[in-house]
């Protein structure tokens, strides 16, 4: 997201860039339809971090808490990143499949539409 100063010459030092992370980069993840989790989640990982760790120990820790967790058929999962579509290998790293620094991943579970079907 860009972001404009309300002056015209402002510089500023960047607080988030890659470096200041002891070389982790930061991941944001979106569940669709889930306002359990009104915003992406965000995590410092290492880039090298496989895909599969990333599901099975990362976003379970965090999104494990919701009802819908357990019914989730990662066979019919959507997933984008960044904007496009996108369809992880689950051994790669992060970094291999394109996943960097500030990259947003946002996954759509078919036939799931949060707590009572309340998009919750």
């Amino acid at each position: 997201m860009a972001v404009n100063a309300i002056v015209p010459d402002y510089s500023g030092e960047i607080k988030d860039k890659f470096e200041n992370f002891h070389g982790n980069q930061v991941v944001y993840v979106d569940w669709a339809a889930h306002r359990l989790f009104p915003a992406p989640m965000s995590w410092p990982l290492p880039p090298d971090m496989p895909f599969v760790a990333l599901r099975e120990q990362v976003m379970a820790g965090t999104f494990g808490i919701h009802p819908e967790w357990p019914e989730i058929d990662w066979s019919r999962v959507e997933w984008t990143l960044d904007g496009e579509a996108f369809t992880p290998d689950e051994q790669q790293g992060l970094a291999e499949q394109g996943i960097g620094h500030k990259s947003m991943l946002r996954f759509h579970t078919p036939g799931l539409s949060g707590f009572q079907n309340a998009g919750v």
